[in-house]
């Protein structure tokens, strides 16, 4: 119930009937004061948005520790106690990407990384330096000729190049930069032409080289994915859909069951996600020592493997059928929606790059 101080004017503001109790017997509208500060803004705004006072929680309750029991009560009718299939997805959905990107990734340990395979590549490189200069006292001494001299210098010089480009993408040959590029395919003979869509693959790769370091493409890559993959769910659920339906009963179970059932299941993935990305930041401040760093591990673990698990309650529970048969079609839709959804994020990966720029 709302604590709002209801009206002393009993004339609804939505539709001008007169309003007996709290609420129009003709519209709905509750006959409450519109004039509100920012903090009952925004307190309305959540409620409103979760349905916060019970169904929220309760929600949230039966998602988790229920496997199905919120798709069978939306659909037996039970629709005012629970939050609605969409709205519960669009809310999870935003918040979990929201806060992966605003919550920090474990910096001290990128940060370690990026020291070590800096020291790694500068070790390289101190060897090919004292490789180059035994080369020159050995030409001068004339143990070696010029040409062989030449010859192992541009050996050496290669490979400080290909040390030096560590973590750059190449497809195909190297080019210095995307003028060699188009220089090589506009004046090379016709038989040594790259065929179209390999040269523009590579193009969008040479482009993205010529701008960035590998560190940097990781970086800009990563982000692009992550701020990309909540469209690539929300293509992928009606596949996810299209699948159950295929494995049941046309006459029993409409698509619309199947999109419901699918929007709940989502929802839960999301939700556990969330829990991890929160469990992790939490944990990177504290997992210096052993005890909480084997603590997360297990945590992660376990919320993993549940992930997982929780799809065959979930299906045998609200499709109803036998033991087996529920184990068996899972087992053969987890591998059709395993290639699709790696069909998908390849695609959405591709995007990504080529949108990189």
């Amino acid at each position: 119930m709302s604590k709002n101080t209801i009206r002393k004017d009993k004339t609804c503001l939505n539709c001008n009937h007169v309003v007996n109790n709290r609420f129009c017997g003709n519209c709905g509208q509750e006959n409450i004061d519109t004039r509100k500060s920012f903090f009952h803004l925004f307190v309305h705004f959540f409620e409103d948005l979760t349905h916060y006072e019970n169904a929220f929680w309760r929600t949230i309750k039966n998602l988790i520790f229920r496997p199905a029991s919120l798709t069978k009560e939306y659909l037996s009718g039970k629709r005012m106690s629970y939050l609605a299939p969409v709205r519960l997805y669009i809310f999870i959905s935003f918040v979990t990407f929201f806060l992966i990107t605003v919550l920090p990734n474990d910096t001290n340990k990128d940060n370690d990384l990026v020291k070590i395979n800096n020291s790694h590549k500068k070790e390289k490189n101190d060897t090919i330096y004292k490789e180059q200069e035994k080369i020159v006292a050995l030409e001068k001494k004339g143990v070696i000729s010029k040409k062989e001299s030449d010859s192992i210098q541009k050996f050496i010089i290669e490979a400080k190049k290909k040390n030096d480009d560590e973590g750059f993408i190449h497809f195909g040959k190297q080019y210095k930069n995307v003028h060699e590029l188009d220089s090589v395919q506009k004046f090379c003979k016709p038989s040594e032409k790259i065929n179209s869509f390999k040269f523009w693959i590579e193009r969008k790769i040479q482009l993205v080289n010529d701008k960035m370091t590998g560190k940097e493409i990781e970086e800009k890559f990563v982000e692009s994915f992550i701020h990309n993959l909540p469209k690539a769910l929300f293509v992928y659920m009606p596949f996810f859909a299209f699948i159950l339906w295929v494995f049941q009963n046309k006459k029993r179970w409409y698509y619309f069951d199947h999109g419901i059932f699918t929007l709940h299941y989502f929802s839960f993935l999301l939700l556990v996600s969330l829990v991890l990305k929160i469990e992790s930041y939490i944990f990177s401040f504290i997992n210096q020592y052993p005890f909480f760093n084997i603590l997360d591990h297990i945590i992660s673990i376990i919320a993993i493997l549940y992930m997982l698990y929780y799809f065959f309650p979930a299906h045998h529970r609200f499709y109803q059928e036998k033991r087996w048969v529920s184990i068996l079609k899972g087992i053969v839709m987890f591998f059709i929606n395993f290639f699709i959804i790696g069909f998908i994020l390849v695609c959405f990966a591709l995007y990504t790059f080529i949108n990189l720029q």
